[in-house]
């Protein structure tokens, strides 16, 4: 009896507390294009109550006294604007704010205590100012990532962060739309993402983060993510033409094709596509072709349902100089853009379809449904060790894969109120399934003669996952967010190479926890400290061989730092973080091989600064300081070949009202041990490059430079073991892929 009048009273004395408070609660919308507005800060005068839109631009304040406020509606690149509310204790109707583009001022970004929406303008601040005309040039925004191409452009980057070289993606997760780019088991390496399909100029929003604190991410993010989110439709239609040194051009077009809003109902339909074509500035024409063409159906119904339909298509095909050895140019053999052999190369496509269906249940929660399917095709000619393994065909190999990607993705997110807690949760599950078709490795002659077969076999690989994520705010400012995520993995594989038929398959799990706190006492600070273990998957074949074990090595994550705005027009921040690995096995695709590279340890800390000099100059720079180490082996051989210990990236930029912009940016690679001992040292590089661009009305005219100062410098580089037709006897020295000279091109767009 005691328990129920105890109850009772709790239960009366919260109804009490909360009958005398009313609820604001609405959608901010672009007053030109109709579409909702994510991100956008909204907060009551004289109070300190604020909250930020969803992703679907609704926001809800709760518990607020009745009574006239003036409320104000702030984002980055749009007018700041404030009006006049109402606060009863009666059910509010919600609200329609309409906000009017306009241009980036720095003045306008209030620091969030959501992270997400802090990183997610700090991306478009980016966007807004640097020059971008690839998809790397947008993955590179990720403050410390750099990248190295080194098979003639059409082969997927090399990508470098927090003291990893991470090859091709073993140890960041990508994604466009919410479909996964890195492929598990491909035929070059584990994790390969090849982000060539993605258009530059249909980029909306790019949320990346560090570290593996993040439960809707699960293979992969461990150093990080990246998620790119392209446009629902286009300010205008476009045309633009590019052309430049070394036989280069590129075609994009941009078009609406259909545009309809009427009541509470929006529908788009846009079209984009691209043409590359380079023969690079190589001795031996590159002759790459690159085509990409993408189409997206968008459609909102009673601001209650979202449902975006993309279908894309992309192939590229290329031929390349590969690595060359520094003796071969010592001894004159060839020069820094010639080639040992010139019939490196390859093809590629990847065709896909997504369906994302969201239906909003109220203000504050919603529901996310997405399907998607890829088919992925790959070839890949390298010519690594020249003629050490066959000293009268050649060592050429060729990789090969045909690949069924599909998946589904589903996920709930809701706030709510317990007491004066204010909460949020997120739940999600995921399928993913790849299967390919004579996964291969085979020596080869000239490309068209096949010697052997290395490796050859079809695989299939499945990942069943779940997690949930509860964030509260246990007083103002202070949240904390604990997640749990499960991921379970089965690996088959079937090698063609043996006499009899023997699907091999193993299944694992891995269970990644996260724990984050942060604090953000006003609208200028926000604390973080993250950390949560993470996990990258090991190659089907790699998981067969070792029978089940070590297949899933963890990472161990912790990050502590922080977002500052001590000015109007100055934002900061700080972070240190540490990163430690289980192992590091991987699977060389190259060779055929496993290789194990034990456990390792990266500390370091990053630097942040955007800065609006004035209002129509704007200076931003990254500043990336790492020590990567391997644990378990002595002080003189403990290096991570290739690791960055050392990365920075920044510029300045013009933007007058005339339509005048400038931009000159630099871009600095320390340099980097490339074996072990770091006997051996991968050089660095600091470039300059610069962009010139005049717009007026429905013209714009552009100009851009590569490597201003003509730097001579090592793109790729790698410790290899090779030996030359005329040498008896192999040599281990650094071969090397040479960056590009100087390059100039010239654009014009016309919009209409």
């Amino acid at each position: 009896m005691i328990k129920l009048l105890t109850l009772i009273f709790i239960t009366f004395s919260f109804n009490l507390a909360i009958a005398h408070t009313g609820t604001l609660k609405g959608t901010v919308i672009n007053k030109e294009n109709k579409e909702t507005l994510p991100g956008v800060v909204i907060r009551l005068k004289n109070t300190n109550l604020q909250t930020a839109t969803n992703t679907f631009g609704i926001f809800q304040i709760d518990k607020i006294t009745p009574g006239n406020y003036i409320m104000y509606f702030n984002a980055l690149g749009y007018i700041e604007d404030s009006i006049e509310v109402n606060i009863s204790e009666k059910e509010s109707e919600p609200i329609i704010i309409r906000m009017e583009p306009t241009s980036i001022e720095l003045k306008s970004v209030l620091i969030s205590g959501n992270e997400k929406n802090n990183i997610q303008t700090l991306s478009k601040i980016d966007i807004a100012l640097r020059p971008t005309r690839t998809s790397q040039d947008i993955l590179r925004m990720i403050p410390g990532l750099v990248t190295a191409q080194h098979a003639g452009g059409g082969k997927a980057e090399q990508i470098f962060l927090r003291g990893f070289d991470i090859d091709h993606g073993t140890d960041i997760a990508l994604q466009v739309d919410g479909v996964p780019v890195n492929m598990v088991s491909h035929a070059h390496g584990q994790g390969y993402a090849d982000l060539h399909f993605l258009i530059p100029e249909t980029v909306e929003n790019v949320d990346f983060n560090k570290g593996p604190y993040y439960a809707e991410y699960g293979d992969f993010n461990t150093a990080g993510y990246a998620s790119f989110q392209t446009r629902n439709s286009f300010d205008q239609n476009q045309i633009k033409l590019e052309g430049g040194m070394y036989n280069s051009y590129r075609l994009t077009g941009l078009f609406n094709l259909y545009n309809k809003a009427e009541n509470n109902s929006t529908q788009d339909i846009s079209l984009a596509s691209e043409y590359n074509y380079s023969d690079g500035y190589f001795d031996s024409p590159q002759h790459f072709n690159r085509i990409n063409v993408m189409g997206k159906y968008h459609i909102s119904l009673n601001n209650d349902k979202i449902i975006n339909l993309t279908l894309s298509h992309f192939k590229s095909d290329w031929d390349a100089s590969g690595q060359v050895p520094e003796r071969a140019i010592r001894s004159g053999m060839i020069d820094r853009f010639g080639s040992i052999n010139d019939n490196e190369g390859g093809t590629t496509s990847r065709s896909s379809a997504n369906l994302e269906i969201t239906k909003i249940l109220n203000s504050n929660s919603y529901f996310k449904n997405q399907l998607f399917f890829v088919k992925y095709n790959f070839q890949l000619y390298s010519d690594f060790t020249f003629f050490l393994n066959d000293p009268i065909n050649g060592d050429m190999i060729r990789q090969k894969e045909s690949r069924d990607l599909y998946g589904y993705k589903g996920s709930y997110h809701t706030n709510y109120t317990i007491g004066k807690l204010k909460s949020s949760a997120e739940a999600g599950i995921g399928l993913r399934s790849d299967q390919t078709r004579n996964s291969e490795l085979s020596s080869v002659k000239e490309r068209t003669i096949t010697i052997a077969p290395l490796a050859l076999g079809d695989i299939h690989q499945y990942n069943v996952s779940g997690y949930i994520s509860e964030t509260t705010e246990l007083f103002r400012g202070f949240t904390v967010n604990a997640a749990i995520r499960i991921d379970a993995l089965q690996f088959n594989y079937v090698n063609h190479l043996d006499t009899l038929y023997n699907n091999q398959s193993v299944t694992k799990s891995i269970i990644s926890p996260k724990l984050n706190f942060s604090y953000s006492p006003n609208s200028t600070l926000h604390i973080f400290l993250k950390s949560g273990t993470g996990f990258h998957s090991n190659d089907t074949r790699v998981v067969v061989q070792q029978n089940g074990t070590q297949i899933l090595p963890k990472a161990y994550g912790i990050d502590a730092g922080f977002i500052f705005k001590p000015y109007d027009r100055l934002i900061t921040g700080v972070t240190i973080w540490m990163l430690n690995l289980d192992q590091e096995f991987v699977y060389v695709g190259d060779e055929a091989v496993v290789e194990a590279g034990g456990k390792t340890e990266r500390r370091g800390i990053d630097f942040m600064l955007r800065l609006q000099i004035n209002p129509w100059l704007f200076a931003d720079g990254d500043l990336n300081m790492t020590r990567p180490r391997l644990r378990n082996a002595p002080e003189s051989e403990n290096r991570i070949p290739l690791a960055p210990e050392i990365t920075s990236i920044g510029g300045l930029t013009v933007k007058l009202s005339s339509g005048l912009s400038g931009s000159i940016r630099f871009r600095h690679v320390g340099d980097r041990p490339a074996n072990e001992t770091n006997s051996v040292v991968a050089k660095g590089y600091t470039l300059l490059d610069a962009v010139i661009k005049y717009e007026k009305k429905q013209f714009a005219i552009g100009l851009t430079a590569e490597n201003i100062l003509n730097s001579d410098w090592n793109e790729a580089q790698f410790d290899t073991e090779s030996q030359l037709q005329n040498e008896s006897s192999p040599v281990s020295e650094l071969h090397f892929t040479p960056g590009n000279p100087i390059w100039v091109r010239g654009s014009v767009a016309y919009k209409f």
